[in-house]
């Protein structure tokens, strides 16, 4: 593919496969990791009561940064997957960072996967991942790596479009930065108005939970991005987030989002984070 040709990817509107036409901020919310069958049930029995949640998340394998704490349950989640899916009638996304994963993930009707911000940044594992889902047109929402690093991320999205896969979103959710400041990850905004002015044809989904680390920051980010004209938010969420096993600090219960949601003001989207980028800069 030549470099320019990434201009004119037609990959296909989340309008088409995600969101419903009356909904005007579309979510993907869930656990940060599946823990056991009461935790995901209580997730979703509240999330199913929210009309903007179009998806359930939950990770089930846990890459850790140093050995030692929760690493998911793994495949054992399926079959909480599959009651969740036909109990509540949430579409179900999980993340992958191996080809196994794909494969299990397939075989029990996850409906699409995210690509965490490690496994973007190693081309190797983009690869194999490629190969994995070759043939399946399953939809994938994208990560932007740890590091700033726009090329990696779009080489991702080329990668996952030539193995046939056409329902693409990226996912912000920050850059790690070695300054100390009030996020956990660097939002970068900057950054993510040159990838939408590279990739204009690429829908883009916002991690305020990553962004932050911080539950007292979310309705600010998720302002943030919407002011950017985001196409969807992308938010963490737990019964009783003080007692989750990964990322507490930054998971709200069901309630809490539905309250979160509601402060939100949300305009008509317009086609691309690049308007919005402009007029937030014209008015500050």
């Amino acid at each position: 593919m030549e470099e320019n040709d990434i201009y004119n990817l037609p990959i296909e509107p989340v309008e088409k496969w995600l969101v419903p036409e009356n909904i005007n901020l579309p979510v993907v919310a869930g656990p940060c990791s599946a823990e056991n069958f009461e935790q995901m049930i209580s997730v979703a029995e509240g999330l199913s009561k929210i009309p903007n949640v179009v998806a359930f998340r939950c990770g089930l394998w846990k890459p850790r940064t140093r050995p030692g704490g929760f690493e998911g349950v793994g495949e054992v989640a399926f079959p909480w997957i599959k009651e969740i899916k036909e109990r509540f009638g949430l579409k179900v996304c999980v993340e992958v960072a191996t080809p196994k994963h794909v494969e299990q993930c397939l075989k029990a009707g996850v409906d699409f996967f995210w690509i965490g911000a490690r496994t973007t940044g190693n081309p190797f594992c983009i690869n194999d991942l490629c190969e994995a889902v070759k043939g399946t047109n399953i939809p994938v929402l994208i990560k932007n790596p740890i590091g700033p690093d726009l090329k990696l991320w779009i080489g991702t999205v080329e990668r996952f479009y030539n193995a046939g896969c056409k329902r693409i979103v990226g996912v912000h959710r920050g850059f790690i930065s070695y300054q100390s400041g009030i996020y956990r990850n660097d939002p970068c905004w900057e950054a993510l108005f040159e990838m939408q002015r590279e990739f204009p044809t690429l829908p883009l989904f916002c991690d305020p939970s990553h962004i932050t680390g911080d539950r007292k920051l979310l309705r600010e980010v998720s302002q943030k991005a919407l002011d950017f004209n985001f196409s969807g938010l992308m938010l963490e969420v737990h019964p009783d987030p003080d007692r989750a096993f990964t990322d507490k600090n930054q998971q709200i219960t069901p309630p809490e989002l539905k309250a979160l949601l509601d402060k939100l003001a949300i305009k008509e989207i317009e086609s691309n984070v690049i308007s919005g980028f402009l007029n937030v800069q014209k008015s500050s």
